[in-house]
């Protein structure tokens, strides 16, 4: 009789494992689609977060560097204006300034000048000669 009752026990329990099974695999499956849901929707949220940032980010960059720029620009002015003052206006500054440039590419490979004078005293310049054809 105690082998037919731990047999029946037995039935009992596997019966009540296999109905807890069925009741609650199909409810995990439900809570398990529910998190990951949500972990992708945490997710996206994330991304987008991350989009934004650098989105502002760009725009602040982008900002300030328009601000260097006219601030250059600003600089520069000044500097021509008070150049072009202390030599004697614009045209001489103009001068000067072409002074200067052919002093810095003066030598240099390939550059060749021939001055000419002009009834307004001011070189002309010759950038380019014809070469050969090789």
């Amino acid at each position: 009789m105690r082998g037919f009752s731990v047999t029946i026990g037995s039935v009992i329990a596997i019966v009540v494992i296999g109905v807890l099974v069925l009741i609650g695999l199909p409810t995990y499956n439900v809570y398990s689609k529910q998190m990951q849901g949500k972990a992708a929707y945490e997710q996206a949220v994330q991304d987008r977060r991350i989009r934004v940032l650098e989105a502002q980010a760009a725009l602040d960059s982008a900002q300030l560097t328009a601000q260097a720029e006219v601030a250059r620009a600003r600089g520069t002015n000044e500097a021509n204006r008070i150049m072009a003052e202390s030599l004697g206006g614009p045209d001489n500054y103009l001068r000067w300034s072409y002074i200067h440039m052919l002093e810095e590419t003066a030598g240099k490979p390939g550059r060749e000048v021939i001055y000419i004078p002009t009834e307004a005293s001011m070189p002309i310049l010759e950038a380019s000669r014809s070469r050969p054809a090789q």
